[in-house]
Order: C-alpha cells, then structure tokens, then sequence
C-alpha cells in the first residue's frame, strides 16, 4: 500500500458538519437556523461521498497506468469498499478505468446500495506531483440517490494534494442540492515512514452551493482544518474553525478546538448570534 497520500477515509471527517442539525435549531430565528442547519447536512452528504470516490478510484487505480489491463493497485482495498458489486476496466490507451455498479442497485460491505459507473481519467503515473485524475459519474446513485459532478485530485507532491468539485448535485426525495468547492490537503508530518499513523494534515478550502431547499450558502475553512492519521482519530479535525452562511444572512461558526489543546475528544462549538454552545461531534458514516 502507497501511504504517501492520505487514505480516503480521513476524508469522510468533512461528514461531521451534519451534527450542526440539532445545534442549530435552538436559535431563536428557527427558519434562517434551519437553512444553515440544511446546508450543513447537505455539505455532509456530498463530503461523505467525496470521499467513498476518492477511496474507490484510490484503491482500484491502475498498478502501472501504461500497461493494457493492469490490476488493480491495492485490490483488498477496493473490495473492502465495494465488495463485489462491480466490473472494474482499464483501457491503458486512454488510461480510463472505470467501476461499473450496473443498473440494479448492489450492497456492499459497508452497507451502502450502488448502481451506475465511476469513471477515472489519469493524466499520467498516478500519486506523482503534478498528476491528476478526472471522475466522472455516468448514471451513478448512492443509496438510491442521484450523484453528479466532476471531480479533480491533483498531485502536489510530498504526501499532498488538492481536489476540485464542479457542477455536482446530489438529488434526493426531499430535493436536490448543487454545489461546488475545492479543498487542499498539506502533508505536516508523517514523512519517510510505512505507517499513516503519524500523518498530519492542514486543510485548507471553501465550498458554494444550494441546499435541497433552494437555500444558497458558503462554507468557508477560515482556520486551517487540523487532521491527525491516529488510532481511534482517523475521522476526527482537532483543530480549525468553518464559517457557514447562507443567503438569509444566518452565519454559524464551527470551532473544532475549542479547548486549545488539539484533543481527540469530539468536543466542538458552534457560535451564532453572539451566543456559543458546546457539541459532541458524531462520527461520519
């Protein structure tokens, strides 16, 4: 296994916006904390999916990308994600590799039902700087909900790298949420070793978008996320702060830290309206 990128799962951290739901709806303006709250789930959906792709294009990404048919680079892994639920192709000539969920939806391991195709366009030898990789969905839903977009890892050497989302949705019973956003990941620490258990990160990014409500918002990173690779912490920023704003004018500020120590503890504060209160984060699914 290459561990000299972060492993898709710490991307799923992004997933703990969605406990701003029961925060958020104690203001005292219940519509305008409503529509953050809305944003927030809906940011945790499509972050929670980011990451199940980056993991499956992770995984499944060609051993050597220059020859016909090559394997894939970590297949435990691909099947640990998808099970058997797919028929995965690499055409070399165009260095595309695509996961075909087909058209009847199929559980994985993990319990989430996928139909459609993943289709990954590499630039060149995946994970050296200056790469990057295309993802495509071609009729691709989730738990029987409609995912759209184009998304864009790009290399930047030393363990970090960046990814772009353009034109997504995510549409469901209760509407559709459109967005874009791009974050970066800087490696810290964890340098020259075979472990990802001592990896830091700093994220950086924004995102923009409208929620199933038709509700447009901002999420902004506007201190650097700080992501620790540690047993028991994988999933969890220790240290950072989100602004979340909508265009009702309602704005909640997400602080990871708030006791300064950078503790793995899940402890968290949300601030709107002058008034902050602490949250227990939950754990991304």
């Amino acid at each position: 296994m290459n561990t000299s990128v972060l492993r898709p799962l710490g991307l799923a951290a992004l997933a703990s916006l969605a406990l701003l739901t029961g925060a958020c709806t104690k203001s005292t303006d219940p519509q305008a904390a409503a529509d953050v709250a809305v944003s927030a789930e809906d940011q945790s959906l499509a972050d929670e999916e980011n990451a199940a792709l980056t993991d499956l294009v992770e995984a499944g990404s060609p051993a050597d990308a220059a020859v016909a048919a090559s394997p894939a680079a970590e297949p435990t892994d691909l099947a640990q994600v998808a099970g058997n639920c797919f028929t995965r192709t690499y055409e070399a000539s165009t260095r595309t590799l695509t996961l075909d969920f087909g058209p009847v939806n199929c559980v994985g391991p993990n319990g989430v039902a996928r139909r459609g195709k993943v289709v990954a366009v590499f630039s060149g030898p995946y994970r050296q700087a200056g790469a990057t990789v295309t993802i495509t969905l071609v009729n691709y839903y989730r738990n029987d909900n409609l995912h759209t977009g184009t998304r864009t890892l790009t290399h930047l050497g030393n363990g970090s790298w960046k990814l772009q989302v353009q034109n997504a949705s995510v549409t469901t019973a209760a509407g559709t949420h459109s967005w874009a956003s791009e974050r970066q990941y800087t490696r810290t620490a964890g340098f020259g070793t075979r472990t990802i258990l001592d990896d830091e990160y700093s994220v950086t990014g924004q995102a923009s978008g409208t929620n199933r409500k038709g509700v447009s918002y901002t999420a902004t990173i506007e201190q650097p996320l700080v992501k620790k690779i540690q047993a028991g912490c994988a999933r969890t920023f220790v240290a950072g702060t989100v602004k979340i704003q909508t265009s009702r004018e309602k704005e909640l500020l997400l602080n990871y830290d708030p006791t300064g120590t950078q503790a793995c503890d899940n402890l968290a504060t949300i601030t709107s309206n002058g008034v902050t209160r602490t949250i227990r984060l939950g754990r991304a699914l």
